[in-house]
């Protein structure tokens, strides 16, 4: 339905494939969440139920980037104009990729950035605090080198992982939602609450790392999933633990 209010139908078509949307970074807050003459969904929109990818994340315009924080927050947006007040669901998968500085090299062994540290807090400082605390997820992946290439394939293949990820999304549908980032209330309680281990880790780190209340439910989420994928019935204190090393971010606290 999307897609055919977009104008996007393939000969009237209707597609059975998850959307994947990844807009340039020079893209306009309306392009992002919708808008225009017409009102038209945007690209948070014709991402439902998919995938929307924002590489280079922090060349957006900050007021574009936190214009996702409602549709993230909700699964949906609202657009008001002075000729039609609608609402587009949004329920995204939100993937985004960033340089560590502007240079691009910071943390590399050997590389010496003029700036110094100062190059990358002020890079990353383009991201406010409240989008990142609706970022699950803050990996830091090290730059590839030629010879990393030539190293044997992991003992884990995609195959297997993409089996496990089944397996886990199978046991979340059981609980009444799509995923556990649908868990909420009595339900999120209920199937995600730690036990007294994980329970007192996770306490101390809300007071450490100042969690909001947003980032508390979120981190609760991240653990029943990591749980789901081990095969777990309770959140213990090891699924507890990984969630929090994913809420760090280089240069941010």
């Amino acid at each position: 339905m999307v897609q055919s209010v977009a104008g996007l139908l393939d000969s009237g078509r209707i597609s059975r494939s998850r959307p994947f949307r990844a807009p340039h970074h020079s893209a306009s807050m309306a392009a992002l969440t919708g808008g225009g003459l017409k009102v038209r969904p945007g690209e948070v929109s014709l991402a439902h139920l998919g995938v929307l990818f924002l590489d280079e994340l922090p060349e957006f315009q900050r007021p574009v980037l936190d214009s996702l924080r409602q549709p993230l927050e909700t699964g949906h947006v609202d657009v008001a104009r002075a000729n039609a007040h609608v609402t587009f669901p949004a329920r995204v998968q939100l993937i985004a990729a960033m340089n560590p500085c502007r240079c691009g090299h910071a943390g590399e062994p050997g590389h010496v950035c003029a700036r110094g540290p100062r190059c990358a807090t002020e890079y990353q400082a383009r991201i406010s605090g409240p989008l990142l605390d609706r970022i699950d997820l803050h990996v830091e992946v090290a730059a590839v080198s030629a010879m990393d290439m030539a190293l044997p394939p992991a003992s884990e293949g995609s195959e297997a992982v993409a089996q496990r990820v089944a397996a886990a999304r199978r046991v979340q549908e059981t609980r009444g939602v799509r995923s556990n980032a649908e868990l909420d209330g009595d339900k999120l309680e209920h199937y995600a609450s730690p036990d007294e281990a994980g329970r007192q880790l996770l306490m101390q780190a809300a007071e450490k790392l100042r969690l909001s209340a947003r980032g508390y439910t979120r981190m609760l989420r991240v653990a029943r999933t990591i749980a789901d994928l081990s095969g777990a019935e309770t959140v213990g204190r090891v699924h507890i633990a990984e969630a929090l090393s994913y809420r760090q971010i280089a240069g941010r606290a």
